[in-house]
C-alpha cells in the first residue's frame, strides 16, 4: 500500500506522533471513577457520623457515672459558705468522692434535706455512691468540728489550758504563738499583751485549723465585741485609752454580774477621777486584781498578809492608785459594753452580799458600805464556804 499524499499524509503521521505519545504515558482513567470514590469516602462518613450520634444518644440517656457501696479510706470534705448542689457535687468529683457530677446533682435533686447541708467539715470516703455521700452530708450530726467554749473571765493560762485540752495541739504550740502576739492580730494598744483579748465564746474549730487560726479566730471575736460597743469612740469620749477601756472591762467582769455591770463600771471611774471626794485615794481596792498578782484564781476574801505579799505588785489595787497596768482577765460583750457605757450615779463603794445569787449593793457612804461588808460576813459564816 502505497504512502497517502498530501495534507492527507500529514494529518496521518500528526495522529500516528499522539498516538505514540499516549502509548508512552499508559492508557487514561475513566472519568466516572473519581465519582466513586467521593460517594464511597460520604457513605464511610455518614455510617461513622451515624455510629457516632447514636452513641452520643445513648449515652445522654443513660445514667450518669456513679459508684457504688460506702466507699473507701478518709476525705476531709469542706462545703464552704455560699455552696450551690452544683458547686458541692464539682468539689466532691475532684476528691474523687463521687464519679461524676451530674450522679450528685440528680440525687439531690430527689432529696429536699439537700437544700439544708450545712457550711463546715464533713469526713468522707473516696468512691461513694452519690446517695452514701448525700446521706453524710445532710446530717448536722457528721460535722467535723472540734467546739470549744470559753468562758468569761479567764486569763490568757486559762484559755490555753482549755484549748490543749480540747484540741489535738499541746500547749507548747499555742505559747509559741503568743509569743509572736503580732501574729495574732492584737490592736496596737495592747502592746503584744494578749490578755484581755482572747475572746471567750464559743468556737467550732475545722480540721484544718492551727493554734494560730484559733488564737486569731479569738482575737477577732474580741473585734466584733470592740465594734459592737463602740470601745475606741467610747474611750475617748470617757477620756481614757482603748486598752484602759479594756482594763476596766475585764475588772467589771471579774466583780458584776448581769444588771450590775454598769454600775460596778461607774464605781472604777467614780474611784478614779474624784480620789479626795471618795476617800479613797484613787485605790480601786479590787480584790480580783490582786488575785491576779497572786497569780491564782479569784475567791471572794482576801487575807491581809495576802494583800501585803504582792504590795509592790502594779496590779495590787490596795496598795497601788489608779488602774492596773492591762486586763486581768478576758471580758465578754457584757462586761466591754458597759466599761464603754456606764450607769449614772454617785457610789464610790458596792459589797456582794450573796455570793450564790450574786445580791450586790451600791452605795457612796463608807459607813453603808461598812454594814454592806457585814452582811457578807454573816454570809460567809452561815450559808456558804465560798469566802
Amino acid at each position: 500500500m502505497s504512502e497517502p499524499e498530501g495534507d492527507l499524509a500529514q494529518i496521518t503521521r500528526d495522529d500516528e506522533a499522539r498516538g505514540g505519545a499516549r502509548g508512552r504515558r499508559g492508557p487514561r482513567l475513566s472519568g466516572c471513577l473519581p465519582v466513586l470514590v467521593v460517594l464511597a469516602i460520604i457513605v464511610g462518613l455518614g455510617y461513622v457520623g451515624v455510629t457516632k450520634g447514636q452513641e452520643a444518644l445513648e449515652d445522654y440517656f443513660a445514667d450518669p457515672a456513679d459508684y457504688s457501696g460506702p466507699g473507701r479510706g478518709e476525705v476531709a470534705f469542706q462545703v464552704a459558705e455560699g455552696d450551690t448542689v452544683a458547686e458541692i457535687g464539682r468539689k466532691l468529683k475532684d476528691q474523687d468522692v463521687v464519679a461524676s457530677v451530674e450522679a450528685f446533682i440528680e440525687t439531690a435533686n430527689g432529696d429536699d434535706r439537700a437544700t439544708g447541708i450545712q457550711v463546715g467539715y464533713y469526713e468522707l470516703r473516696r468512691k461513694m455512691a452519690s446517695t452514701e455521700a448525700l446521706s453524710v452530708l445532710v446530717d448536722p450530726g457528721n460535722l467535723v468540728n472540734t467546739t470549744v467554749t470559753v468562758p468569761e473571765g479567764l486569763r490568757v493560762v486559762d484559755v490555753v489550758d482549755i484549748l490543749a485540752e480540747e484540741t489535738e495541739f499541746p500547749r507548747q504550740r499555742f505559747e509559741a504563738v503568743l509569743d509572736e502576739p503580732g501574729r495574732i492580730g492584737l490592736p496596737d494598744y495592747a502592746g503584744g499583751d494578749p490578755e484581755g483579748y482572747l475572746f471567750p465564746s464559743t468556737y467550732a474549730f475545722s480540721p484544718e485549723d492551727t493554734p494560730l487560726t484559733m488564737l486569731t479566730a479569738m482575737v477577732d471575736r474580741w473585734r466584733q465585741a470592740a465594734d459592737d460597743a463602740d470601745l475606741e469612740a467610747a474611750a475617748e469620749a470617757l477620756g481614757y485609752t482603748p486598752h484602759e477601756l479594756m482594763t476596766v472591762a475585764s475588772l467589771v467582769e471579774a466583780e458584776g454580774r448581769g444588771d450590775d455591770m454598769p454600775k460596778v463600771a461607774r464605781v472604777i471611774y467614780n474611784r478614779l477621777e474624784n480620789p479626795d471626794t471618795s476617800g479613797t485615794n484613787g485605790l480601786l481596792q479590787i480584790d480580783a486584781a490582786v488575785n491576779f498578782a497572786l497569780g491564782r484564781e479569784p475567791i471572794a476574801r482576801l487575807t491581809t498578809d495576802q494583800i501585803e505579799s504582792v504590795s509592790d505588785s502594779p496590779y495590787n489595787t490596795y496598795t497601788q492608785p489608779g488602774l492596773p497596768p492591762g486586763p486581768i482577765e478576758a471580758p465578754g460583750d457584757a462586761a466591754i459594753a458597759a466599761a464603754a457605757a456606764p450607769a449614772d450615779g454617785p457610789w464610790y463603794y458596792y459589797a456582794t452580799v450573796n455570793l450564790e445569787t450574786g445580791e450586790t449593793k451600791f452605795t457612796e457612804s463608807y459607813e453603808e458600805f461598812l454594814g454592806f461588808r457585814a452582811e457578807l460576813d454573816e454570809y460567809c459564816a452561815t450559808q456558804s464556804d465560798r469566802c
